[in-house]
């Protein structure tokens, strides 16, 4: 099997209160008053354009403090193994994380967000609305 690689850029950073693995909420959705920004670099504010439309956001990142994989792991609430495709942990081949935040406002290239599960400083690849529906 061939490997194939991609070279991706951030688009912005996430700001939140989280300084360390310990302290971030398992989901944004059961912590509705964590709040965090995502600083938008310049180079991408006018993708922004239109994004108040939106109640919801899909934030894809990278775990930019996780180091190696498993593929057998234990989940933070479990105590039985599963393959890491099976569950969300950050230890992965590729270390991409997603989450669904709400967005508060948006000022100029600042978001601001509700619902945040994220570290502080965490690398922001992309953002996608996000609706139900689809």
């Amino acid at each position: 099997m061939n490997e194939i690689e991609f070279t991706f850029r951030a688009i912005g950073v996430l700001r939140t209160p989280y300084r360390s693995k310990s302290g971030v909420p398992i989901q944004g959705i059961f912590e509705p008053e964590s709040k965090g920004k995502a600083e938008i670099f310049e180079a991408y504010g006018q993708g922004l354009q239109d994004i108040e439309a939106f109640s919801h956001l899909i934030l894809l990142y990278v775990f930019h403090q996780s180091e190696g994989y498993e593929l057998i792991c234990k989940p933070y609430m479990d105590d039985k193994l599963h393959g890491v495709f099976a569950i969300r942990a950050p230890k992965r081949p590729n270390p991409i994380g997603f989450s669904v935040v709400r967005l508060e406002r948006r000022e100029g290239n600042i978001l601001h967000l509700a619902e945040v599960d994220m570290l502080d400083g965490t690398p922001l690849l992309d953002i996608k609305p996000f609706v139900p529906k689809f």
